[in-house]
């Protein structure tokens, strides 16, 4: 099978109605930028909504049988649930610093409303339990570096398995310096293995830091993880870009040198316990042994939490 490069990838595949690489501008509906809908992705439980609002815009939905997290990628917003309003402060951009967020719950009524404008992900998860809805403090997200080496990441875990209450929706943010590779070693989790492995299907979502007056590039790999699960994508993807994977062995997220790369991952499955359990790939999963040895790249963390606050 021939991987999906950048030139197909917004043709739809088999059974969906948006391909796996989806540029910016190929995936939106209404009023999002980019609208994934498990019935547009093809699958059974994933979303991701792209919001653009002008100064003094809003914007209300209904929740329905899916849980969200309102995360700002720029700028705040006011998110009104049911008639309670949570105040997020938000952030300059993905690459300056944390952000605030409000959890949604399922069958709610939501209403975004900021006075700055700016651009906001609803990340979803058809889910069974409705949980408060409340807000979650930037000051108590979760900052990890993974790998070493030129695989040094930053992940930020505001909505990871063990870190935020949600009922099936798992959602992070990864910064991976220019030059270095992230999502290494390739990995999947696309088959229910209990305490090995997770069932879930996952988005990312890319932005890429400008450098020398340039927007900067970087590149996905998914490659099959066996018979029936046949997903194959090399895609260069720039800001505002996204894929899809419903099965396979996922990585490298590739940083152009220069260029810091951003993706926002979204995952949910049928599973009745929420967590995230990945097999490595069994060709490339040894290079976790050589990172003990070296160090962490010097240019993270690229920021951490800010101090703690009471709203």
């Amino acid at each position: 099978m021939n991987p999906v490069s950048a030139s197909s990838a917004s043709a739809p595949g088999p059974g969906r109605a948006l391909g796996l690489h989806i540029p910016a501008g190929h995936g939106g509906a209404g009023r999002y930028a980019l609208d994934i809908t498990p019935e547009r992705a093809g699958w059974g439980h994933s979303s991701l909504r792209i919001l653009d609002l002008p100064p003094g815009g809003h914007h209300a939905f209904d929740a329905g049988d899916s849980e969200w997290i309102v995360l700002p990628l720029t700028g705040g917003c006011t998110v009104t649930t049911d008639g309670t309003p949570h105040e997020l402060t938000g952030r300059d951009s993905v690459f300056s610093g944390l952000t605030d967020f409000a959890y949604v719950p399922r069958d709610a009524h939501a209403r975004l409303t900021s006075r700055a404008g700016g651009r906001f992900a609803l990340a979803g998860a058809r889910c069974a339990r409705r949980l408060p809805a409340r807000r979650g403090a930037a000051a108590d997200v979760p900052v990890e570096l993974r790998g070493a080496g030129a695989c040094s990441r930053q992940v930020n875990n505001f909505a990871a398995a063990d870190a935020f209450p949600c009922d099936k929706l798992i959602a992070v943010e990864v910064l991976t310096p220019g030059g270095n590779w992230s999502s290494y070693p390739p990995h999947k989790h696309d088959t229910a293995r209990p305490g090995e492995e997770s069932e879930l299907e996952e988005i990312y979502y890319f932005e890429v830091e400008p450098a020398h007056g340039t927007p900067g590039v970087g590149y996905q790999r998914v490659t099959p993880s066996g018979p029936g699960r046949t997903t194959d994508v090399l895609a260069e993807v720039r800001g505002g870009d996204a894929v899809l994977i419903p099965d396979g062995w996922h990585g490298p997220s590739i940083a152009a040198p220069g260029h810091t790369l951003y993706y926002l991952n979204v995952m949910a499955g049928p599973g009745a316990t929420r967590e995230w359990l990945i097999r490595d790939h069994p060709d490339h999963g040894w290079i976790r042994s050589t990172w003990p040895g070296q160090p962490t790249d010097p240019r993270l963390p690229r920021y951490t939490a800010p101090p703690g606050d009471t709203r």
